[in-house]
């Protein structure tokens, strides 16, 4: 586990939120990995922070486009919005909310990379992002599957100034995403038909015990678990649709 109070370094992974029906997404996140949403509190722009032990774990808020189905959204840090909002347009990626200030949290943009991904931008104010990673329902990981494996590599390294460490083979195309010297995410080609996303992994105590819990909560298996050299992993979806995956980091292959 990990504990965080300051804001993230600039490129590196560090809030991710769901837009979505926020009264259903509290029953099932909080259901699931045991989230606290106190929605007595006054929300600002209609958002809300679930926490994990009293630290910040993920956001909840109401679906801003309804022609597009609920998702998660993978936010990377910056010092400067402003900034990182024109390196995007210069990379070939478009942004689709330009930088704003949300009252004294901070200052956002949202963007899409040049394979279609969708990804925020947050330039920390008195919010600094996830407080807590690595525990049980909490983020641990946030992984790029792409369409354009080596055009999406080029897009973040432009961009963040991301390096990678190749680990494809014959089957896969998969490479860790290095800034700074520590391994912060990855990046992966998308399987069969599936679009560019960002995909934001929760560590989970026993992935199996989670994806029945999924099931119950009316979620289903988008992939089933699977050992891996990182951890017991399964790709599911919620309720309505929003797509995520677990982890059990200490089941590793």
């Amino acid at each position: 586990m990990v504990t965080r109070e300051t804001s993230w370094p600039a490129g590196t992974p560090c809030w991710a939120d769901l837009g979505a029906d926020v009264d259903k997404s509290t029953a099932f996140y909080s259901g699931l990995f045991g989230w606290e949403v106190d929605k007595l509190e006054t929300a600002v722009l209609g958002y809300w922070t679930a926490t994990l032990g009293g630290r910040n774990a993920a956001g909840l808020g109401a679906q801003q486009d309804m022609a597009q189905p609920p998702q998660w959204t993978t936010y990377l840090a910056t010092d400067d919005a402003d900034a990182t909002a024109a390196k995007i347009f210069e990379a070939g990626g478009h942004v689709v909310v330009a930088p704003m200030d949300v009252e004294e949290q901070g200052r956002i943009a949202i963007a899409v990379d040049t394979a279609g991904a969708m990804f925020g931008i947050w330039q920390a104010g008195a919010h600094t992002g996830l407080q807590v990673t690595g525990e049980s329902g909490s983020v641990t990981w946030s992984e790029n599957t792409t369409r354009d494996f080596d055009g999406t590599r080029k897009f973040y390294a432009d961009v963040f100034g991301y390096s990678y460490a190749d680990l494809s083979d014959n089957d896969s195309q998969y490479a860790t995403i290095s800034l700074g010297g520590d391994t912060i995410g990855g990046i992966g080609g998308a399987y069969g038909d599936a679009p560019s996303a960002w995909l934001t992994y929760f560590a989970v105590s026993d992935t199996d015990a989670a994806v029945a819990k999924v099931a119950e909560l009316g979620g289903w298996v988008v992939m089933p678990p699977t050992d891996s050299p990182n951890g017991r992993a399964a790709v599911v979806s919620d309720d309505q649709g929003a797509v995520f995956a677990v982890i059990d980091a200490s089941t590793k292959a």
